[in-house]
């Protein structure tokens, strides 16, 4: 129900649509971050935690490991910063007691 083939999805599928245009102007830009900087008219540190957060991303999709797909998206969701660490930790808590409830 709750599982995910690890192979059923690849990561770049999973992502959006405004993390693969990211990579592509990364690619283009030759890796330069300050390039990307200038092009989104932002600067540097935002550039490098805005790449920063999308390879953790990545690895979260990438994991064979995670297997459930409601924790996979809330440890996307901590990967982006949309989601704090005590709330990541509290809602994986819960699914994790309830898996152990239902199983």
């Amino acid at each position: 129900m709750d599982q995910i083939p690890p192979q059923s999805q690849r990561w770049v599928d999973l992502l959006e649509e405004e993390d693969l245009a990211f990579i592509k102007r990364f690619i283009l830009a030759s890796g330069s971050l300050k390039q990307m900087a200038e092009a989104y008219g932002i600067s540097y540190p935002t550039v490098r935690l805005r790449l920063d957060r999308l390879i953790a991303k990545i690895k979260v999709y990438d994991s064979q490991e995670i297997t459930s797909s409601f924790e996979r998206l809330l440890r996307a969701q901590y990967a982006e910063g949309k989601i704090d660490v005590h709330t990541l930790k509290t809602l994986l808590t819960a699914h994790r007691e309830e898996l152990g409830e239902t199983s």
